[in-house]
């Protein structure tokens, strides 16, 4: 399975603020946004994005504006937390099947299967051979979602240390948002290096054709959430179809019978 570019975080640390109208280009890709999602439930496409990133680096804020105008019936959000007594005994990926979407709908994934050889590897949980054979079980479960016609979007973001820091100083001292801090963003503060090198050899063995990453420069929080409403609308531009499914013609001769109040016709 040949492998896509590399990349390098340290490409993504300008923190270039959007320059521009904010408030109507984001309000432009959630119009844009909305459309794709309705083509893709006309089509009975699948899609699911998987989101990863450091503590604080914007995440839950972007996949709120993500999905902020598309209709609930047809998307889903799986916050994904460390895996339960029951996750732990089946193999990694176990729950991550049972979420995969169905025809017409989009499951994005706030954290992913990549938590196998980020937090897991970094923390000890599971050797080097596990960690080899998780890369091939990783690429391999993405083949397979190909294969069965469903789109993957990975998007990284990237914040530098220092942002990093100020972000969690900033959660620390409101009394809204303290409860988003744990004792475990601290213990992967103090682990960046040893996560670095793990990210590194993240995007080396899973930067694929068929699921290539995105890495976004989180460092600016307006310029990263639109980067990554345009990164999905323009994935979704290429996956579904342009134009609408034609209307039963049967149907709409029905339908504007009854709504101009004409005769209705004799049923045979």
């Amino acid at each position: 399975m040949a492998k896509a570019r590399s990349l390098d975080l340290k490409d993504y640390e300008e923190g270039a603020p959007f320059d521009g109208d904010y408030d109507a280009e984001l309000k432009k890709l959630q119009d844009r946004l909305s459309k794709l999602q309705v083509a893709h439930k006309l089509s009975l496409r699948k899609t699911m994005i998987a989101f990863e990133g450091w503590d604080a680096a914007g995440k839950g804020g972007a996949i709120q504006r993500l999905t902020a105008t598309w209709d609930p019936r047809n998307y889903e959000v799986w916050p994904i937390a460390a895996p339960s007594f029951e996750e732990k005994s089946r193999h990694f990926l176990w729950r991550f099947w049972k979420a995969l979407p169905i025809a017409g709908d989009i499951a994005v994934f706030d954290r992913s299967w990549y938590g196998r050889v980020l937090v897991e590897w970094v923390e000890g949980y599971i050797d080097a051979n596990l960690r080899k054979r998780a890369f091939d079980e990783i690429n391999e479960f993405e083949a397979q979602q190909r294969a069965d016609g469903v789109l993957t979007i990975k998007i990284f973001l990237h914040v530098r240390a220092d942002e990093q820091d100020k972000r969690l100083s900033a959660r620390l001292e409101h009394k809204w948002k303290r409860w988003k801090i744990t004792r475990d963003d601290f213990r992967n503060r103090a682990r960046r290096d040893d996560y670095l090198t793990a990210m590194r050899d993240m995007f080396a063995e899973t930067n694929t054709r068929w699921a290539p990453w995105h890495i976004v420069d989180g460092n600016d929080k307006k310029a990263a959430r639109l980067a990554v409403l345009r990164i999905v609308a323009e994935q979704l531009e290429r996956f579904v179809p342009s134009e609408p499914p034609p209307m039963d013609e049967d149907f709409l001769r029905y339908a504007r019978t009854q709504l101009n109040g004409e005769k209705k016709p004799e049923a045979e």
